[in-house]
């Protein structure tokens, strides 16, 4: 692909996509529609050169297939209504908005979308992989990984949630306010593993994908906007903008992987950093007798790493305390992985590596890159080399982004210059 067209399609697959569901009301057709845009623009751009607004030049080539394929089966009303607005575009819900078609805001459209692929309808699961595939533009296998499931297993989620959609006739609106709550944990789930997918890049030469975390923090300011009472979403918009606040110091200028100790804490950004925290501040107080959920629990382990004024200095006894009511709001053996890390500061790497071999006993962690990764450092820190090699090979064979693949052959080469 060249590189207009990935940019386009990185920063406007969503927009083209939501665009063109509203003329073929089929979620298939739409998507097949789409890609034909960007591999049209593929010969034509390089020949006429780039359009002047791309996303709109990819959308009405998009609807243009669409309507030449409707015209073929007779009818759009033939079609199944899925997705389908009314006639008149007047939907009645009580926290519409009015369409907004600008390539680089049309939040109306994408939450649309969004809101449609997480209907309660379809099992937990898959609202978030078709959500983060078909609207986000996240590839299979990054997907499968974030579930922790195979390529094979995913793409099957996706085809069968997508083939219910149009069985039920789900309908393409934003939902009424009555309905949101059941709907929210799926939509802050998609948000938090597409800021997760760039934030570390599955694969390629970057560690970050930029396109996917600017798209997740719009999205996070808009669920936050829509939901401004309700703590998770501030969790989860303070949480990704902890995060993107030290996203230029995570490498070095040769690209580099940067531990968090190695990083220049003066770099990173304070007004992101004072927005995340009064995001936290307000959305403990505003929780009421709710106990706090998984995303402002890891928004309050965010603050603390970015308020401490030094590595050494931060609340690492704290940040355990906060892993121990994240794995009881959210059970999960990553969980369990990072609180052995934030363990290991606290009560030293031998206390942490107990609970890391534990772990390795869990098929979920098969080929989670990061447990042999973290295995290995802790095997370092006590001075245990052959085995702290062995398990950095074992990440090494599971790693494929670059710049973690070049820091893990740093590590070894310092017990074995011929690694």
């Amino acid at each position: 692909m060249s590189g207009d067209v990935e940019d386009a399609y990185r920063a406007h697959w969503a927009y083209v996509l939501a665009a063109t569901v509203r003329v073929t009301r089929d979620l298939d057709l739409a998507e097949e529609c789409a890609q034909e845009a960007f591999a049209q623009a593929l010969v034509v751009w390089p020949r006429d050169g780039l359009p002047q607004q791309p996303a709109a030049w990819l959308v009405t080539v998009a609807k243009r297939r669409a309507v030449d394929v409707l015209r073929r089966e007779q009818t759009l009303r033939a079609k199944l209504p899925l997705l389908a607005l009314p006639a008149d575009d007047s939907d009645k819900s009580d926290i519409s908005e009015k369409p907004d078609h600008r390539p680089d805001g049309s939040p109306d459209d994408r939450l649309r979308l969004v809101f449609t692929c997480c209907h309660p309808a379809l099992a937990r699961d898959a609202q978030v992989a078709l959500t983060l595939r078909l609207v986000c533009g996240v590839a299979t296998p990054d997907v499968a990984r974030a579930f922790l499931v195979s390529e094979a297993t995913m793409a099957a989620r996706v085809t069968r949630a997508k083939k219910k959609i149009a069985a039920a006739r789900i309908p393409f609106r934003v939902p009424r306010a009555s309905e949101l709550p059941e709907r929210l944990d799926a939509v802050l789930s998609v948000v938090h593993l597409l800021y997760t997918s760039g934030h570390t890049a599955a694969s390629g030469p970057e560690l970050l994908r930029a396109d996917l975390t600017g798209r997740a923090v719009h999205l996070a300011r808009m669920l936050h906007r829509l939901m401004p009472d309700e703590p998770e979403a501030a969790g989860l918009l303070a949480l990704v903008l902890l995060l993107d606040a030290r996203k230029e110091t995570r490498t070095g200028p040769d690209g580099r992987l940067l531990r968090l100790d190695e990083q220049d804490r003066t770099r990173w950004d304070r007004a992101l950093i004072e927005e995340g925290r009064d995001l936290v501040l307000r959305a403990l107080r505003y929780r009421g007798a709710r106990p706090a959920g998984r995303y402002l629990l890891q928004a309050a382990i965010a603050a603390l790493h970015a308020e401490a004024p030094s590595f050494a200095e931060t609340d690492w006894r704290q940040i355990v305390e906060l892993y121990d009511g994240l794995r009881a709001a959210w059970p999960s053996p990553v969980v369990d992985l990072n609180r052995a890390v934030a363990l290991s500061m606290a009560d030293g790497p031998e206390a942490a590596l107990r609970e890391v071999e534990r772990l390795e006993g869990d098929p979920r962690l098969a080929g989670y890159h990061y447990l042999p990764a973290v295995k290995a450092d802790l095997l370092d820190r006590l001075g245990r080399a052959a085995a702290a090699d062995e398990a950095f090979r074992a990440a090494l064979a599971l790693t494929a982004n670059e710049a973690e693949r070049e820091y893990l052959h740093g590590r070894l080469s310092r017990h074995r210059p011929d690694a």
